[in-house]
């Protein structure tokens, strides 16, 4: 391929809107288009890319005796309404009705399809276990597009479906998956990707994992551990913390003017955070009933958590003066009635601390609810923080970090062969629910993430596994027939030899040149020009500048080959 041929355009200005270094750069170096809000064209270099992307998940998927079926985007709600997320879901399920007026949907996600698929396909226990995966469009009504295609409305997806006659083999077959996650993303090029524990969500289960990877502007806060290997998403991970109970003291009721946040409680109380109990108020979508949530004043409320324990969807309350609550002064004696009240495990065992009075301008001091309120559950719905004990070695070494999801892997159980009837004879005869287990990569987003990690202020450095092409020639002086005639003979030998080439013959100048190469990011850069010509000589260095060599041109061939191969080998791919 030359560069002047190639369906794309560079630009030396950041496009408006790029909030992240991936986004800017792929946008800079003509790689996607935006046609929509969250809806991209890909070009001809990120179609090579995703292409590579797409055979190493290939390759690992039938490596675990994955068997590719391709779904369809569109179907009928009515298999949707079998699972019950016609209706749980909310508008991010794009729902539609065709010319017959029959209603439909985009798929998001194809768990129902794949049930669908094998109901009456796999009705016998000797045909299991099984796993059926698909690399196909899907579109997500996403209410916050961001980061070109970090975040998306339509998006490529692998996701695939394991079907199981028992839990213990679900099991082992989800530990075959998270072992090929871990290949998958090491041969692309970020073995820094990382799996933590994670909140299933509306996909349902009780064990899943999110691969990260860890970024300063990812979207997603992850939870760590300095001393073992913990790792959580911060929707899953649970808030462990030391108390200290203070000094039982007289419930007492005080004065506090204006006195609304916490920061102006600690301030006029002359006490520290850890010593309040805060209330955070939510309305359940459904009925907009009230939930407030009592917790540390120094914590916050994981609203994930929340959710999962009410099972129910939430918005922040809107209160009014017929709600009967005192913003700013809500404590856990005298709300009003039909109000769901949680006490977070942050406040166990504390015998005195500051928090409101439910009066105007009210708090009380010397709170404390084992004798103020009585007996109560204690749940935890806080989020981790820094510092926190860490749940599996009990050291406090908890710390955060940020990170874009490029995977994930459910244990979905038999939420969906259930709702549906999906059944199976077992060998005793009986009809049973298959268990299923579900796995998931964004291909753009996971092409976009590697930008993201491996770059520099001038463009991409993309690994070489999926790099669009392996080597690029940058000519200068093309016009001379000498170059013409060294780089032609290079190009073809080299792409006899199987080893993707990139050529660049324009008559620009130098700078034009590499800087466009850069942009490019091929991993490795062959520069032909006349003056080292006359030297018998041709420059080769890699983009990452961990290699520059000047080798004689009757040799050069044969380095750039073994180079790449040499390269591809540690990534465990070939030519």
């Amino acid at each position: 391929m030359k560069v002047r041929n190639l369906v794309s355009k560079r630009y030396k200005e950041t496009p408006a809107d790029c909030i992240i270094a991936s986004q800017t750069l792929m946008m800079r170096g003509g790689y996607i288009k935006p046609v929509g809000n969250g809806i991209f064209t890909l070009l001809p270099i990120t179609k090579r890319i995703t292409a590579k992307i797409e055979n190493i998940i290939r390759q690992e998927m039938n490596r675990i005796d994955g068997q590719e079926v391709l779904f369809p985007v569109v179907m009928p709600a009515d298999l949707w309404r079998k699972s019950g997320r016609y209706d749980s879901i909310g508008s991010e399920l794009l729902r539609f009705s065709d010319r017959s007026g029959a209603d439909m949907v985009l798929g998001m996600t194809h768990e129902e399809a794949a049930v669908q698929l094998m109901t009456d396909v796999a009705d016998s226990y000797t045909q299991y276990p099984f796993m059926i995966y698909q690399i196909q469009t899907k579109f997500r009504d996403e209410p916050r597009c961001r980061g070109g295609l970090i975040r998306v409305r339509e998006f490529t997806m692998k996701d695939a479906y394991s079907f199981h006659t028992s839990q213990e083999d679900l099991e082992r077959y989800y530990m075959r998956c998270y072992e090929a996650y871990n290949r998958i993303y090491a041969r692309c090029g970020v073995p820094e990707v990382v799996a933590v524990a994670s909140d299933s969500g509306m996909m349902g289960g009780k064990v899943s994992h999110e691969y990260m990877l860890l970024t300063d502007v990812g979207e997603d806060t992850i939870v760590l551990c300095r001393s073992c290997d913990y790792r959580a998403n911060m929707e899953a991970a649970p808030c462990l913390i030391e108390n200290e109970p203070g000094q039982a003291a007289p419930l007492e009721k005080v004065d506090t003017p204006n006195v609304k946040t916490i920061e102006d409680l600690c301030a006029f109380l002359k006490i520290r955070p850890q010593q309040t109990c805060k209330a955070v108020m939510y309305q359940r979508n459904a009925d907009d009933s009230f939930v407030v949530v009592f917790l540390r004043g120094d914590l916050d409320v994981n609203e994930t958590k929340l959710r999962n324990y009410l099972r129910a969807e939430i918005h922040p309350a809107v209160i009014t003066e017929a709600s009967g609550i005192h913003a700013g002064f809500t404590g856990p004696l005298g709300l009003p009635e039909g109000v769901t009240v949680i006490y977070d495990r942050s406040l166990e065992g504390i015998e005195w601390f500051a928090t409101g009075a439910c009066e105007e301008d009210k708090h009380y001091i010397g709170f404390n609810i084992a004798r103020d309120v009585g007996q109560v559950t204690y749940v935890d719905v806080a989020k981790a923080v820094e510092g926190g004990i860490c749940p599996v070695c009990g050291k406090p070494h908890i710390y955060t970090s940020r990170g874009i999801e490029v995977g994930n892997i459910f244990q979905l159980g038999t939420r969906y062969t259930e709702s549906m009837d999906m059944t199976y004879v077992d060998q005793d005869g009986s009809l049973k629910h298959p268990i299923m287990g579900c796995y998931g990569i964004g291909v753009g987003r996971l092409a976009a993430s590697v930008c993201e990690a491996h770059r520099d202020d001038y463009g991409p450095i993309w690994p070489i596994s999926i790099a669009p092409w392996h080597v690029e020639i940058c000519s200068l002086r093309a016009d001379q027939p000498e170059v013409a005639e060294a780089s032609q003979k290079l190009y073809d030998s080299l792409t006899a030899r199987g080893i993707e080439v990139l050529w660049d013959d324009r008559a620009v100048s130098a700078g034009v040149m590499f800087s466009d190469a850069d942009l490019f990011g091929v991993p490795v850069r062959v520069v032909i020009s006349p003056k080292g010509l006359k030297n018998g000589t041709i420059e080769i260095a890699s983009r990452d500048k961990s290699m520059k060599e000047i080798k004689p041109v009757e040799e050069a061939e044969d380095f750039v080959v073994n180079y790449v191969k040499d390269a591809l080998a540690a990534l465990e791919c070939t030519l």
